[in-house]
């Protein structure tokens, strides 16, 4: 069931509906609790056991964690929730990576060991860090563990952020279940108000890219140098506008139940270099490696030459959670080698010497910065490694050639959408408002809807995260 989808529609307002007729906040919260089940079931309901299993594995290690005081005892129930979680994500998501990895080697042997046939659960890796976080903030006495079977069920389903975030820590979701949510008039308003922005950077921005975007990566040879250019500008568009609305929308939604989701972009895109990219760039999982992995490596505390090391293999891990490919593992050393040579620039550079080359050199840093993520997405979305290298020898201009009127509808979706990028930055960080209480917000509303029946691509389309 994806977010742009009728079907969606029709779920929320049954359950919006239900919740407003329910009398009390148990009922409510049963109500979310089923609700959420139906929503992951959608796809296949064999993926609601998976669920029901990270609920009961890491429901049972918070409360043996809590009551357990002998650090042995303690540290084998954390290490079982670590296994359990990572063994099923691994199983899933990296059984046939690994094997066709070893399958050279196995062949040497004489052992052929044929690919796997493994339905991959939507969001898997999502769920795995989410339901994992909470056993290690309890195991480190950060977090107390909850008692309540029904709510952690809800904190581990919850459908606005299940399937593909924002990745909500039980420290952030837990304490909201401590007071009552009635419904409310005026969540249902912030709300929707978000939820609409959302909607319209996925079906007006992303879907729309997607269109000239997909032809380009699956077939770069086809196409002249300049064209691959715009292809990969697209997808950079592409993906923050499907990824960031998802988010939107799925705060959105969260807010018209009730609950507050934590953000999980900033702009990311006018960052001056890699180490401020990744504070704006899905934030919940750059703080989630951060605090869970690279701090727990040692983080910056022994010495700059681990320090190095330890971003180094934060990042490699991070490309892998991605997906199973060594496309996503080259895209995520990439981003580890960039960060790791900005530490080591920021630790050499002089005090204040930061705004010396003043706006041409908050240019420069831009431009470094936006064409090297640009250059890694090219790993991101090719969907070979042997793909990738074409691609870039693509944007090396080794082809020359030029572009047709085919693509002016995509310049002008991309300056449209940098153009917004950059105003509503100037603005603040304010996101834009659609203050449906103000008489003028719904005709402006009224023209959006418009806009999406007229322009956007017909059909729906998933979001690019979903298979994350």
């Amino acid at each position: 069931m994806i977010f742009s989808s009728i079907e969606f529609f029709v779920f929320l307002a049954v359950v919006l509906g239900l919740l407003a007729a329910l009398p009390g906040e148990n009922a409510r919260r049963n109500l979310l609790v089923g609700a959420s089940y139906v929503f992951y079931g959608w796809w296949d309901w064999r993926f609601c056991l998976l669920l029901l299993g990270y609920t009961v594995l890491d429901y049972n290690v918070g409360v043996h964690l809590e009551d357990e005081t002998r650090p042995g005892r303690r540290r084998a129930w954390l290490i079982a929730s670590l296994v359990g979680n990572l063994g099923t994500l691994a199983v899933f998501k990296y059984t046939n990576f690994f094997l066709s990895t070893l399958a050279p080697l196995l062949d040497t042997l004489g052992v052929h060991v044929p690919k796997l046939h493994i339905v991959l659960p939507v969001g898997i890796s999502f769920m795995t860090f989410q339901t994992m976080s909470y056993s290690i903030d309890v195991y480190q006495r950060r977090l107390r563990a909850t008692r309540n079977f029904r709510d952690f069920a809800m904190f581990a389903a919850f459908f606005p952020q299940l399937v593909a975030g924002p990745i909500v820590r039980g420290s952030v979701f837990l304490p909201q279940l401590e007071r009552v949510h009635p419904p409310r008039l005026e969540n249902l308003r912030l709300g929707l108000e978000q939820f609409v922005r959302g909607f319209a950077k996925k079906v007006l921005f992303a879907d729309t890219l997607a269109v000239y975007v997909d032809p380009v990566f699956a077939h770069p040879g086809a196409y002249a140098s300049p064209v691959c250019w715009f292809a990969v500008i697209a997808y950079a568009g592409q993906i923050y506008y499907d990824f960031s609305g998802y988010s939107e929308m799925a705060i959105g939604v969260g807010r018209m139940l009730g609950f507050q989701l934590p953000e999980n972009f900033r702009h990311p895109y006018l960052s001056l270099n890699v180490t401020e990219f990744w504070r704006r760039w899905h934030i919940t999982l750059s703080t989630w490696l951060r605090d869970y992995l690279y701090i727990s490596l040692g983080g910056n505390r022994r010495g700059r030459g681990r320090t190095y090391v330890n971003l180094m293999i934060t990042m490699l891990l991070g490309g892998l959670w991605h997906g199973a490919s060594w496309n996503f593992v080259v895209w995520g050393g990439l981003h580890g080698v960039a960060l790791a040579g900005h530490k080591w620039v920021a630790e050499r550079r002089r005090p204040g010497s930061e705004g010396r080359f003043g706006a041409w050199g908050k240019l420069a840093s831009w431009v470094t910065t936006f064409t090297f993520v640009l250059v890694t997405w090219v790993f991101f979305r090719a969907p070979s490694f042997a793909t990738a290298w074409a691609y870039l020898g693509k944007l090396a201009f080794l082809d020359a050639g030029g572009m047709d009127w085919y693509y002016v509808q995509g310049l002008v979706v991309i300056g449209l959408g940098a153009a917004l990028h950059v105003w509503v930055k100037a603005r603040g960080e304010r996101d834009l408002r659609l203050d449906l209480t103000r008489a003028a917000a719904w005709p402006a509303l009224a023209v959006l809807l418009l806009l999406v029946l007229l322009y956007a691509p017909f059909g729906t389309n998933p979001f690019i995260y979903f298979q994350f």
